[in-house]
């Protein structure tokens, strides 16, 4: 793609994404999803090939419909309460269809079909854009109403998500269709607390989105899309596959890494709410999510490619790790010891 248009695009996402967080009006919010869709479809079907251009037919569709039901819910609300300021949204229908909107713009189950389609049918860096930025406006939006918003519907959404996060991801051979479960089941995570404590779900966002991109760009540094070809790529840059190995433990949860903090917090607030029962089920459906991350990681260091097959051996890599992976490993790995002070921060 020209570079040119590369950025023109790129500075239309992070148009729409400011947009969409700093405005009170619905229509603005709406505009701002609106400009955050137009942007991606071209990065998605740069390649041409047909499967990229499936995934972005499909894209197109779902954010359009959940686009509508954004249009949709802020009207019905605006016709009751003659209130267009997103905090006002007290409805109860505008709400249960500004969840539904939101859930499928994010992919939470049970509109989460098209997900993993789409991460499956798009590049890597366009793949880092849709797991993280593009989730940014809805989570805002349902931060920005989460005092309104059904607490029953949004924990089962959030139960459902992390169940079929895990199961569907187990007998997943392609990294990036991995990644998208990997992705719903964390959603899950976000979705549960939003009610009882919306500042722990971009808590959990901002450091799912810092994991979810140093997996993405160290992937995208050894051009590696399959669990077979990961398998061989250790020869390239074997440091980087040692943190690689680090970083998904981090993202399936594991102490004393990163990843374990958001946990932690949500277990916590779920059980100050009398939802110990809840907290027990998220947590071990999690279990399915790890078994596939330590698939990953197995692959990733532990394994060595059986012998008795002709595979080619990869040269190591002449170039050295970009300062911005080797910034991202160290923050997905380390950052648990200082967790009070990023609580005092969030």
């Amino acid at each position: 793609m020209n570079p040119q248009a590369n950025l023109i695009f790129i500075i239309s996402l992070l148009l729409g994404t400011t947009i969409t967080i700093s405005s009170n009006h619905w229509i603005m919010a709406w505009t701002g999803l609106e400009i955050n869709t137009l942007a991606i479809l071209p990065l998605i079907s740069k390649s041409h090939h047909p499967r990229a251009i499936e995934a972005a037919t499909k894209y197109f569709l779902t954010q359009s419909a959940a686009s509508a039901l954004v249009l949709f819910s802020s009207m019905t609300n605006a016709w009751h309460t003659g209130q267009w300021d997103i905090t006002q949204l007290t409805h109860p229908t505008s709400s249960l269809i500004l969840t539904s909107a939101i859930a499928m713009k994010l992919g939470l189950v049970p509109f989460h079909f098209w997900f993993p389609e789409v991460l499956q049918g798009s590049p890597l860096t366009t793949g880092l854009l849709l797991s993280t930025i593009m989730k940014l406006p809805p989570i805002a939006l349902l931060y920005m109403t989460s005092h309104s918003l059904n607490p029953t519907l949004l924990t089962t959404l959030a139960i459902l998500s992390t169940a079929l996060g895990g199961w569907m991801g187990l007998n997943q051979t392609q990294i990036r269709k991995m990644l998208a479960f990997s992705s719903i089941s964390h959603l899950g995570w976000m979705a549960i607390i939003i009610v009882y404590n919306p500042k722990l779900t971009l808590l959990n966002f901002y450091l799912y989105a810092m994991m979810t991109a140093t997996i993405f760009l160290t992937l995208n540094t050894i051009k590696v899309l399959k669990l077979s070809t990961l398998m061989t790529a250790w020869t390239k840059i074997p440091s980087l596959n040692a943190m690689l190995l680090l970083t998904l433990l981090s993202l399936a949860g594991l102490p004393p890494l990163t990843g374990f903090l958001p946990k932690w917090l949500i277990i916590q607030e779920l059980t100050k709410q009398d939802m110990a029962p809840a907290a027990t089920l998220i947590s071990l459906l999690s279990l399915l999510s790890l078994f596939f991350y330590l698939r990953l990681a197995y692959c990733t260091t532990i394994t060595l490619p059986p012998h008795t097959t002709n595979h080619m051996k990869q040269w190591r890599a002449n170039k050295s790790t970009s300062t911005m992976i080797a910034i991202l490993t160290t923050m997905s790995v380390m950052l648990l010891p200082i967790s009070p002070m990023i609580l005092t921060i969030v």
